[in-house]
């Protein structure tokens, strides 16, 4: 079954045959003109790689994060990294530290950049283009990865495979739904202490995006409390004090976060009185759910499964 983001996808990214090469490419600071598609792509952002590798693209070469949970060895989010293993991509450099010279060594044909986010390495971006590499500026924080895979996809040639994996990804979402025990009415999106914020997911936020095509209805803060947001994008974050009140529905998931988190969540004396704490109404979307692409956003599903499987 087709949905709206998978329409939107087919016509968003126009068929390589169709538009041919040399290419222009709209990015976050300008336009990217490539005669022919990139070989040895190097992606200084380890949240974008995910989308790259989904679609098949050419990664030489990515950035590490510092190890941790949810890193390998060699700084790769597990949730891509058995890929990225099988296509013999090589860590650029660890704990997203730039290092111009392993840039220089990796060879490019193409350097891809986050705008923002803490792997951003923009100030460096007039320095590697003036070098003479090509260099397309992205922005995972307020575009859907599918949105990001049509833009991969027009630079690399891989207008099919990006259809084809937000297509694979709607389809798993749908057929989790099939699956599952919908808990009555709607559901939040917590996050809760993470790194020191208290928010909750508005429904347009890319977690509530996946939940509605698994047939959840995902309810945001109250109206009446958004004079208490410190600060907004896809969650509003506010107070801890204050973040009873602005849970409003009647199940809650909890953004990065496992079963140990849960019993922590529902432990805190200042949500005690919710009720889906008092139901026992409260479930995990996952340690890699706080950022969604294809690889995440299929262990965000397959881990609200395991919780609520018929």
């Amino acid at each position: 079954m087709k949905t709206l983001l998978s329409l939107l996808l087919l016509a968003a990214t126009p068929l390589a045959a169709d538009e041919g090469w040399p290419r222009s490419i709209d990015h976050a600071t300008g336009t990217l003109t490539l005669d022919a598609p990139p070989q040895r792509i190097v992606s200084t952002s380890p949240s974008l790689t995910g989308t790259l590798l989904a679609i098949g693209a050419p990664v030489a070469a990515t950035a590490s994060a510092a190890d941790g949970p949810l890193t390998d060895d060699d700084g790769f989010f597990t949730q891509w990294a058995d890929v990225a293993h099988d296509h013999g991509v090589v860590p650029l450099y660890r704990d997203l530290e730039f290092d111009i010279e392993a840039l220089i060594l990796a060879e490019p044909d193409l350097v891809v950049i986050s705008e923002t986010g803490g792997d951003s390495v923009l100030p460096f971006a007039p320095e590697i283009a003036a070098m003479g590499y090509p260099v397309l500026i992205l922005n995972y924080g307020v575009n859907p990865w599918e949105d990001l895979a049509a833009t991969l996809a027009r630079v690399t040639g891989q207008e099919d495979q990006a259809r084809a994996v937000v297509q694979d990804f709607t389809d798993h979402a749908h057929a989790a739904a099939e699956r599952i025990a919908h808990p009555a009415g709607s559901v939040s999106i917590v996050s809760y202490n993470f790194f020191g914020t208290y928010g909750v997911s508005k429904p347009i936020s890319a977690q509530a995006r996946v939940l509605a095509e698994m047939g959840f209805t995902v309810t945001g803060i109250p109206p009446e409390m958004s004079g208490a947001v410190q600060q907004s994008r896809e969650f509003d974050f506010i107070s801890h004090e204050n973040l009873p009140a602005a849970i409003t529905g009647d199940s809650i998931f909890l953004l990065a976060a496992d079963a140990d988190d849960i019993g922590t969540f529902m432990a805190d004396p200042v949500l005690a009185n919710l009720p889906a704490v008092r139901d026992g109404r409260v479930y995990a979307l996952g340690p890699s759910s706080f950022r969604v692409d294809y690889y995440s956003g299929r262990q965000m599903i397959d881990t609200v499964v395991a919780q609520l499987a018929e």
